[in-house]
């Protein structure tokens, strides 16, 4: 029964990381750019979205980390 909440856990984290990562405002002209790059600057102006984001980013992140660890944890025993 955890075995199967951690991997259910583990999917969702692992898609909703992938959104939170190309949410994030491009640095440089990498696919950020290709991609309508100078939209999604426009809309992600604000410092306080940007750090929100990076928070929200953080905590999904551990979240996903701790699922692995715990998967490992229950398949080695």
């Amino acid at each position: 029964m955890i075995e199967l909440v951690l991997n259910l856990l583990l999917v969702l984290t692992s898609v909703l990381l992938v959104v939170l990562i190309l949410l994030h405002r491009g640095k440089g002209g990498g696919l950020s750019s290709m991609f309508g790059g100078a939209v999604s600057s426009q809309l992600s102006g604000s410092s306080v979205v940007e750090k929100n984001l990076n928070r929200l980013t953080v905590f999904t992140g551990l979240v996903w980390a701790v699922c692995v660890i715990g998967i490992g944890i229950l398949l080695k025993a």
